[in-house]
């Protein structure tokens, strides 16, 4: 799951961004709204955090363009201004939740967890199945036919996308796109290795193989 953050004091964007990215996520930052916007039109996000007060173009205005470009990605607002006033506004503009600073990290991962979950339509809160195979997005454990197994973050988001889309062909740029941030170098063999190791772990001693090669196109995720 790949994330924006846009927000300009460095020592909130560097504390969420490192948390995010310890759970698992690959995040984007921008420290002024006009930055933010840019890659928000231009990059694929499962969700963003967006502070109100920013240079350039503040938080409101941001997400209004966003709205009018029909740009649905979640957005949590993250603010110091506290009113219900401020709170009612954000989310008429399209804001989808909203947080007061200070803040508890582990809420604002909750939160963020739960966008995502609306956004994708996911029917269990917590999990997600395919055939024997499942995992735990709390806990971030996954096990199959009862066995756990061991994934750091970068293959259990791997496998978070590919679980999320089973069925459908998932393509190596939307891999980049999905589980790295954008300054990534794409020219590497990087999704296949990733591939490799999670298949490897997901597939190798159990049976029937769920992660499959579609030639030329990408990578599919089956139940059978």
């Amino acid at each position: 799951m790949r994330l924006l953050v846009v927000e300009d004091d460095k020592k909130i964007a560097s504390f969420v961004s490192k948390g995010l990215r310890e759970a698992g996520f690959a995040v984007d930052a921008a420290g002024d709204g006009v930055d933010g916007l840019h890659l928000a039109l231009t990059e694929p996000y499962d969700a963003a955090v967006v502070d109100i007060m920013l240079p350039g173009l503040d938080g409101l205005s941001l997400i209004e363009r966003l709205r009018e470009k029909n740009i649905k990605t979640p957005v949590l607002i993250l603010s110091a201004k506290r009113t219900v006033d401020d709170r009612v506004r954000g989310l008429q503009t399209g804001g989808d939740d909203y947080m007061t600073k200070p803040f508890s990290f582990s809420e604002l991962l909750a939160r963020i967890q739960a966008l995502i979950r609306r956004a994708s339509q996911t029917s269990d809160p917590s999990s997600l199945r395919a055939g024997d195979l499942a995992i735990d997005l709390l806990s971030r454990q996954a096990n199959r036919g009862g066995q756990p197994i061991n994934l750091p973050s970068r293959e259990f988001s791997l496998l978070e996308y590919l679980m999320r889309n089973k069925g459908r062909i998932i393509s190596k740029t939307s891999i980049l796109e999905h589980v790295y941030d954008y300054s990534f170098d794409p020219q590497t063999n990087v999704v296949d290795v990733l591939v490799c190791r999670l298949r490897n772990k997901v597939d190798r001693d159990f049976k029937p193989k769920m992660i499959h090669t579609v030639r030329g196109m990408g990578y599919v995720l089956k139940e059978k």
